[in-house]
């Protein structure tokens, strides 16, 4: 299988693509004007303690506050006292998962702090509490960021853990020698008072390497704990690396054969950055030359274009839907013309068989997270329905966010739930629409006219001008002077008054507006 990286900037972002034989199987986009939060270290201020949703809210100078979970706080609830007054009589455990750049894939489970811990600790927090916290999850609508106060810090092969006592190693890692030679060369060069994760970029690297990597990063903690001591919350303490690099530290192993590169100020950043971490590397890194967009030679475009459809084609002929809720994703899963065989059980095997795979893959490359709801053809058989959940387990290994699922019920619907860290990609790199409002819906023709003749009933009844200036967007004015007898003539003979079209692009083709041609006073609210 051949692994590559490609990596499109342009003067607006930077778009990071991976594939395997040429399939897009992973991708990222890095905008300028959203820079990604994931792994960034706040120290904050609590705002609001609720213990009746077992939460706190964090400022820390965003729009809105950080949601603090009681599973998301460690066992040492002071967690700046050990920063501000060297008190080490406390532990706190360290939730690894806040390391995230792109889900990292490398970081084994380990034992939280017990439910009945974490429950006391909200109670302990208290309004205008200052925390050290780092952000699990970017923002997502309106709703804010979600944090920790267990701290992690990532590097290329390994995750420091301050205030931990944890050691850990990925569980990618599945030789027993490498694990043990992996955990023996941690217990070595472990600070004290901290814990430390083996990333699956660490297999057989010596210890040197692993040394210097856990260096740089005791150097970060350190000047995080400084920064905490002089500055006032809410500050920015660390900034994580950006989408593109932290793609480059976490995703681009050994296994990976090429990293394109079309930007050539990019392309030194990356050089510099391996030759810093992984020397041995650097090499696969090459600047792509050629005047053809870097993306339309990779067959990446088209590929791109398929992730903002709502309708993805399958092999035999099917396709599923895919449709964005408030509550959940839905997809639907339809056969299409594909009736290979008499046997419509086998049918729609096959079609679910193959929808199960695309599926996975969907999610991956648009990373959809929370619940989503799949509708798959209806399956008779329960061996058969087992066999979707089993094709479906077996996807999702690929997959580095958490995922679980249910198995099928009768009516031939999955639940599954998959974690979300930040925005999907549909809706990142798209705005809703300033007509429709993000419904895809727009109100009939004939409904905007039923509206006009209601605000005239009612300014008939007040209204002092007999001249008016309506103003609609043009595919409204069409519709109004279609007709022997166009509708606004109709309208005017029947309201008896003067009305003159205006048509302009720069308003809503949802609505209009009425102008006093003798004034030019905008009446259109004062009636509405």
């Amino acid at each position: 299988m051949n692994k590559e990286i490609i990596i499109s900037s342009s003067t607006t972002q930077n778009r990071v693509a991976i594939t395997e034989d040429g399939n897009l199987v992973d991708f990222f986009v890095d905008h300028p004007e959203k820079q990604r939060m994931v792994g960034d270290v706040y120290l904050g201020r609590v705002a609001r303690v609720l213990p009746g949703i077992r939460a706190a809210f964090i400022d820390i100078g965003l729009k809105h506050d950080a949601f603090l979970h009681f599973s998301d706080i460690g066992e040492r609830t002071e967690a700046l006292q050990g920063i501000f007054d060297d008190d080490e009589d406390e532990e706190q455990s360290s939730n690894p998962s806040a390391n995230a750049t792109v889900e990292d894939p490398n970081q084994p489970t380990l034992e939280l702090p017990k439910p009945e811990i974490r429950e006391r600790q909200i109670t302990k927090l208290h309004k205008g509490q200052e925390l050290l916290i780092q952000i699990l999850k970017e923002p997502v609508k309106d709703k804010g960021v979600r944090v920790t106060s267990s701290v992690s810090i990532p590097g290329r092969f390994c995750v420091l853990l301050p205030m931990d006592n944890k050691i850990g190693v990925s569980k990618k890692i599945v030789e027993y020698k490498e694990r043990k030679r992996l955990r023996k060369i941690a217990r070595g060069i472990i600070p004290e008072d901290c814990g430390l994760i083996i990333r699956t970029a660490a297999k057989d690297q010596d210890e040197e390497s692993l040394s210097a990597d856990l260096k740089y990063l005791v150097k970060i903690w350190e000047d995080i704990q400084e920064d905490a001591k002089k500055l006032e919350p809410p500050s920015l303490l660390y900034k994580d690396l950006s989408t593109t690099i932290s793609v480059i530290r976490d995703l681009f192993s050994p296994d990976v054969s090429k990293v394109f590169v079309d930007s050539k100020k990019l392309f030194k950043e990356i050089r510099n950055y391996l030759h810093f971490i992984q020397p041995a590397l650097v090499d696969r890194i090459e600047f792509y030359k050629e005047d053809r967009p870097i993306y339309e030679s990779f067959k990446i475009d088209e590929q791109i274009k398929n992730l903002m459809r709502r309708k993805v084609a399958l092999p035999s002929g099917g396709h599923i839907v895919i449709d964005h809720t408030e509550a959940m994703t839905v997809i639907d899963v339809n056969s299409g013309r594909y009736a290979a065989k008499k046997d419509q059980e086998l049918n729609s095997l096959k079609t679910d068989l193959e929808a199960s795979r695309e599926i996975v893959r969907q999610l991956r490359l648009r990373d959809i997270g929370g619940l989503i709801v799949v509708d798959f053809i209806d399956l008779e058989d329960e061996k058969n329905r087992k066999k979707i959940y089993d094709e479906l387990k077996k996807e999702f290994k690929k997959d580095r966010a958490k995922t679980a699922m249910l198995p099928m019920t009768e009516f031939g619907l999955m639940q599954i739930t998959r974690e979300r860290v930040r925005e999907n990609i549909v809706q990142s790199m798209t705005e809703v629409c300033p007509y429709c409002e993000g419904s895809g819906l727009l109100t009939k023709k004939s409904n905007l006219i039923h509206e006009i003749e209601g605000w005239l009933k009612r300014y008939k009844m007040e209204g002092k001008y007999y001249s008016l200036i309506i103003r609609v967007h043009p595919s409204l004015g069409e519709k109004l002077k279609q007709g022997f007898i166009s509708t606004l003539t109709k309208i005017q003979l029947k309201y008896f008054v003067k009305l003159s079209l205006e048509q302009t692009e720069k308003i809503s083709p949802q609505t209009f507006r009425f102008i006093a041609k003798k004034t030019n006073e905008d009446l259109t609210e004062e009636f509405a």
